[in-house]
């Protein structure tokens, strides 16, 4: 699912369409992306996959380096909020029920977090910058988002602004990318 920043304390609320939409861009992006690099040898989409889902785990990356096969994990974090200069890392994915946010359980070997509208794309390795966003949490706001679901309900997702410039300066390995 997309992840939209928010930047005031006032509760924004997102349509499920409009979230999913900006989700399924990210992907088929970063999907193309991955597809189009020399050394890619499959690119597999495992979103709808239960065993990745339980993990938190979009794409499965599988190119040669140096001679030999390698694969990663990817999550896939949506977002159009660019302009705030911070990431939303999830840390409650829904409030009502207290289920953890992706940020905090995903399996990933990297989030690819995708600001669609720039076409910029922030290659974040896990653990490390989940660890170094532990250390630091409370350092950052909270900010709560609404998406309305089915039958007039809606769920409540919980997250912190963290700021894209200094998760690029403390965090090693942390690379932008321009698509």
């Amino acid at each position: 699912m997309a992840a939209d920043n928010v930047n005031n304390a006032a509760l924004r609320k997102y349509a499920m369409s409009a979230a999913s939409a900006v989700a399924t861009q990210a992907a088929l992006a970063v999907e193309a992306f991955l597809r189009q690099h020399p050394a890619t040898l499959k690119v597999v989409n495992v979103e709808e996959n239960p065993a990745y889902q339980a993990r938190d785990i979009d794409l499965l990356w599988q190119f040669s380096h140096k001679g030999t096969i390698k694969e990663v994990s990817i999550e896939i974090k949506g977002d159009r909020w660019h302009k705030t200069g911070n990431y939303f890392f999830e840390t409650i994915s829904n409030e009502d029920k207290g289920t953890p946010g992706c940020f905090l359980y995903t399996e990933a070997n990297y989030i690819y977090y995708y600001f669609v509208e720039e076409k910029e794309l922030h290659v974040l390795p896990m653990p490390a910058t989940r660890n170094w966003f532990l250390q630091h949490l409370h350092e950052f706001k909270e900010r709560k988002t609404s998406t309305p679901v089915a039958n007039g309900n809606s769920y409540i997702t919980v997250g912190r602004l963290v700021p894209r410039k200094r998760v690029q300066a403390e965090v090693p390995h942390v690379r932008v990318l321009q698509l």
